[in-house]
């Protein structure tokens, strides 16, 4: 009785792994969906940004309450990560508009080599991190045929290294408040901050080009309900049964999913360079992986 009890454990547990497993990996293509929208909203980055953070906010909270989940309340540190969001979905954005939606996730998807770099002091540096900063490093050039502004590729990649950069400042930061308030009120609050920072800007600064057709206001509910809301949620639900490792593994083929989708969705074909350059970057943020729990709030 003992062993069939065993059994049956056991086989519940591999069921409820497997679950986690598709929810972390659907997770993960609906952060590198999240790209596509760049293309599609016909908005300024900053108006996308807006959109989507200000709906995700409500979606989280409607979440939060179903879950009877206490958000706390906001302090400084939130504010200052949410116009670290803020800046940091902008410039990815940016980098879509500028050089599509490749170059964007690729750029991003360095953010595990910036994370080793901020964390460094804490750690001993080492064989791997090197091997990783070079892996890269290659695959970054691989992407850029010249180094000249006027280049779309070029300015495209530069913003998406801020992005990249933002988010790891953002992970280091979260891990840190992670350990007294919940991931959905941190997301939520983070995502409040940032429209808050955006809200002025586009008011100012938007002009008739920020505001939204009826189709943009469609594309901007999807994109911060299924792309921000419910992604970042069963990102949170598949690490209750599956290792921060493995879950860092998953999350690095944020871009090759997107690319994926571009390629179906938008006709956007990866140049040969790309694809070599994809392949060397997403070998350093699986090297870097390694070394870095994936962080607790996802962003793209």
């Amino acid at each position: 009785m003992t062993d069939e009890a065993s059994r049956v454990d056991d086989l519940s547990a591999r069921r409820h792994r497997g679950s986690a497993l598709v929810a972390l990996h659907t997770a993960v293509a609906l952060f590198g969906f999240a790209a596509l929208f760049g293309q599609w909203i016909a908005l300024p980055a900053t108006a996308i940004v807006l959109g989507r953070t200000t709906t995700a906010a409500a979606t989280l909270a409607i979440v939060a309450r179903l879950r009877g989940q206490r958000m706390g309340s906001g302090d400084w540190r939130l504010a200052v990560s949410g116009a670290i969001l803020a800046l940091h979905w902008v410039s990815f954005f940016a980098a879509v508009k500028i050089a599509g939606v490749a170059i964007a996730l690729l750029g991003y998807a360095v953010f595990p080599v910036f994370v080793l770099l901020l964390e460094r002091p804490q750690r001993s540096g080492g064989i791997r991190e090197w091997t990783t900063a070079l892996l890269a490093t290659a695959g970054l050039m691989a992407l850029v045929p010249e180094l000249s502004w006027t280049n779309h590729a070029t300015r495209g990649l530069a913003w998406a290294l801020v992005s990249a950069f933002t988010f790891a400042a953002l992970t280091v930061r979260n891990r840190a408040l992670v350990a007294t308030r919940s991931a959905i009120g941190i997301a939520l609050w983070q995502n409040l901050f940032a429209a808050a920072c955006l809200l002025p800007w586009v008011l100012a600064f938007g002009g008739p080009d920020a505001v939204p057709r009826p189709i943009d206001i469609g594309l901007l509910l999807v994109l911060g309900t299924l792309c921000t809301g419910l992604s970042h949620t069963l990102f949170i639900a598949s690490m209750r049964r599956v290792s921060a490792h493995t879950a860092s593994v998953v999350a690095a083929l944020e871009p090759v999913y997107g690319i994926v989708l571009a390629a179906l969705l938008l006709g956007e074909r990866p140049a040969s360079r790309t694809i070599v350059g994809g392949v060397l970057i997403v070998a350093a943020a699986l090297n870097a992986s390694l070394r870095t729990e994936v962080g607790e709030v996802r962003s793209v």
